[in-house]
């Protein structure tokens, strides 16, 4: 992608973090937790849970949860096992990405929806500026943009680039996303010209007195 049309992802797989991992280990403490989350190895999780229930919300060295990690990898299994315990899907890793803009980035749609039930930011910004959505279009992930626009997201944010969701579609010729876009404004235009419409009839239903 280009990296002059959009911020550049901080968002990355698990080669690019460093963090590939290409075996399978055989024993419990071969992995840290994160490693686990990323992997959707429910069995032995859930036994490091056992071991330290603290470990559920712990940070790495990039200030990524286990929950993070899970929603970064689409492990939706892990991610509700997560929830369930009590992981918290606010947490801001250090460069304020959070869980919801990983699995944006990714196009996890079911588990934004899982993100956007327990109520989590949905306009949070990264280092960037890039929010949740703006990810969501770069990566034409549309069933993650309507997901999105359906829970409030805002359609005018701006990326530091400059860019608002509208924008980055068109530069990047994502047309469904566009056409998501587009047709989440339209509705809401026709929704506030519906309140307007109402008002004004009801105020015209009264006498100069206030009464009908």
């Amino acid at each position: 992608m280009d990296k002059d049309i959009a911020p550049t992802n901080s968002t990355l797989t698990n080669r690019q973090r460093g963090n590939e991992v290409t075996v399978r280990p055989a024993t419990l403490d071969s992995l840290s937790i994160h490693q686990l989350a990323a992997q959707g190895d429910i069995p032995q999780l859930t036994a490091y849970l056992a071991k330290d229930s603290a470990l559920l919300n712990s940070t790495d060295k990039r200030g990524y949860t286990p929950l993070m990690w899970a929603s970064a990898f689409g492990e939706i299994d892990t991610v509700k096992l997560l929830l369930k315990r009590g992981a918290d899907p606010n947490v801001l890793a250090r460069e304020r990405e959070s869980a919801l803009t990983l699995a944006s980035s990714r196009g996890y749609a079911d588990i934004v929806n899982l993100l956007l039930k327990k109520g989590v930011d949905i306009d949070s910004y990264d280092w960037n500026g890039g929010t949740p959505l703006l990810y969501a279009v770069r990566g034409n992930h549309v069933r993650c943009v309507v997901a999105l626009l359906a829970g409030g997201a805002d359609v005018t944010f701006e990326a530091d680039s400059g860019y608002n969701p509208m924008d980055l579609a068109v530069a990047l010729g994502h047309k469904e996303a566009q056409k998501a876009i587009q047709d989440h404004i339209v509705k809401l235009l026709k929704h506030k010209t519906h309140v307007r419409v109402g008002k004004a009839l009801h105020v015209g239903s009264k006498g100069v007195d206030g009464q009908p």
